[in-house]
């Protein structure tokens, strides 16, 4: 059976009994999260005395508590951590401080993605780069350089969490509404207040050499996997005239099987296309909900090893589907040069001899 030739309605129906909010699941999450991570850090910092290559493995660990409170504060954004939206807007205003993200600024865009996913007219918010072969091809020198730069891993794993969590995410857009401008005013304020007294507490070498490698593994394990969920082989994009919102969920978003382990540390956000499917089935459903779905079974699966061969993946090719390299597109970008070079306009000598 074809993703179209379910009815969304159906489809809809079908995740309802897993979209049902259970609170006692939801506070035991924030407890299994929030303690443990608090606890690490303390440790890390405690590890300083004794030697950093204790501290470090620690801080690693607590970074993975940290995506997976980016989790709560996700779920909080679509409303399915808690019942009332007020809950919901308060822990996700507080776990956005702890991950270093406003909360409605994220949740507005982060909507819009989710609107948008895999619609080749409508990408720019809350998405990825990404250029189509002809797209690529027909740009200009500058656009491509750019492109390459922002594609390579180095960059968008190394530099992007920098980038996105310690400037993007500081400032509003122009057309942001007070509500949203607000809450990035209180996150930025609270984040500043939390890390002085942190430095205060313990000094600011000790916090740096604690604090930094947490942001930064937490930051390039959170660009990873919203890139691995989107960026696979035979993903899906379409124009808007031809797109579909169960194929984009189902096949543009990847079923990422992780190590039981990992999957929870990531709170099931592997289950991504169940999410795109219907963003209200809280984290700890996602699993449930894949399994009592034939159809979402079969979703794109990627795991660790083959979720590695993606990095390589760079432009969208709408005639065959496809992710392709830069190197397989070389051929196309080298006609088109040939093509476009001006010929050259042969010189009528008026001399007589």
């Amino acid at each position: 059976m074809s993703m179209t030739q379910l009815p969304l309605a159906q489809l809809k129906k079908n995740m309802a009994p897993y979209e049902k909010i259970n609170t006692k699941s939801s506070v035991l999450q924030l407890i299994n999260t929030l303690g443990p991570l608090i606890l690490l850090w303390y440790a890390a910092y405690l590890s300083l005395s004794v030697s950093y290559w204790l501290t470090l493995p620690i801080a690693i660990v607590a970074s993975g508590f940290v995506v997976r409170t980016f989790i709560i504060f996700h779920d909080c954004g679509h409303q399915s951590f808690f019942k009332s939206r007020k809950l919901n807007d308060i822990v996700g205003t507080i776990t956005g401080i702890i991950t270093l993200c406003p909360y409605h600024q994220w949740k507005n865009s982060h909507a819009i993605h989710h609107a948008t996913s895999s619609n080749l007219d409508k990408r720019g918010t809350g998405d990825m780069w990404v250029l189509t072969v002809e797209e690529y091809t027909e740009a200009s020198t500058w656009t491509r350089l750019a492109y390459r730069i922002y594609r390579n891993p180095w960059v968008m794993f190394g530099l992007g969490p920098i980038y996105t969590f310690l400037i993007s995410y500081r400032f509003n857009i122009k057309t942001a509404k007070r509500k949203e401008k607000m809450n990035t005013h209180v996150t930025n304020i609270s984040i500043v207040a939390l890390y002085a007294l942190l430095c205060w507490a313990i000094g600011w070498q000790a916090f740096l050499l604690v604090q930094a490698p947490i942001f930064f593994v937490s930051g390039m394990l959170g660009i990873w996997l919203f890139y691995v969920q989107h960026q696979f082989e035979d993903s899906y994009f379409e124009h808007d005239e031809e797109w579909s919102y169960i194929n984009a969920a189902v096949e543009g978003s990847s079923y990422y099987k992780l190590p039981k382990v990992l999957q929870w540390i990531t709170g099931n956000i592997g289950f991504h296309h169940v999410h795109h499917l219907s963003p209200k089935v809280p984290n700890y459903n996602l699993e449930k909900a894949h399994e009592a779905t034939p159809l979402l079974q079969k979703a794109t699966t990627i795991t660790v090893s083959s979720s590695l061969q993606s990095l390589k993946f760079r432009l969208w090719d709408e005639n065959t589907k496809t992710f392709l390299t830069f190197k397989q597109v070389k051929p196309l970008l080298s006609k088109r040069v040939a093509v476009t070079k001006p010929i050259p306009t042969p010189v009528v000598s008026t001399e007589r001899k």
